[in-house]
């Protein structure tokens, strides 16, 4: 697991810290020493904290005009023992909000699992973007699966054509633009 890395080619459009409205705005990051894990397997240090045992994610995107943001995760998605969505809207998602950013974009494609629990928190977030929206984008399938589940699919878009494989070869701005797009093609 060392050796993904959170995507780095946008790091030249948006970078979280430098970003002075990010929650991680002046981390300092030291690219030599790796010493955050997931179940004892070391993760490359760009990856960001924010209160999980084992879920780790990057800020890739936000642009604060168009109210897009774009979040890489890694690790295990858990709900039911750890409460990551608690803790990912409390430390994160909140804080973003409150920079009017309302449209997530949350790339899952190394979400390893995902252990569900109650809804409440994703229905909370989804009341709080207002007329944003939020979407994963190329989730693993048994993810997708386990999201329906636990009914979180009626909060966040997935699937069908967001399965965007080949979002990397993307600016950042056409990226969200594609997938506003694919979202505004489902409500209609």
């Amino acid at each position: 697991m060392h050796n993904i890395e959170p995507y780095y080619n946008w790091l030249k459009y948006y970078d979280s810290s430098a970003d002075d409205r990010s929650p991680f705005f002046g981390k300092q990051y030291n690219h030599d020493v790796y010493s955050e894990t997931i179940y004892g397997y070391y993760i490359d240090p760009a990856w960001d904290g924010f209160g999980s045992e084992t879920l780790y994610m990057k800020i890739l995107y936000a642009d604060y005009h168009t109210g897009f943001a774009v979040i890489e995760f890694i690790g295990e998605w858990n709900d039911a023992i750890n409460n990551d969505i608690m803790t990912l809207k409390r430390n994160i998602l909140e804080v973003m909000m409150a920079e009017d950013l309302n449209k997530f974009i949350l790339i899952g494609e190394n979400i390893l699992n995902y252990h569900g629990s109650d809804d409440s928190y994703y229905e909370e977030w989804f009341e709080e973007v207002g007329d944003g929206w939020i979407a994963a984008v190329s989730f693993p399938q048994f993810v997708q699966d386990e999201f329906r589940k636990y009914h979180i699919d009626q909060y966040i878009n997935m699937g069908g054509t967001l399965q965007i494989d080949q979002w990397r070869t993307l600016r950042p701005q056409n990226f969200c633009d594609l997938v506003s797009t694919l979202i505004q093609r489902r409500l209609n």
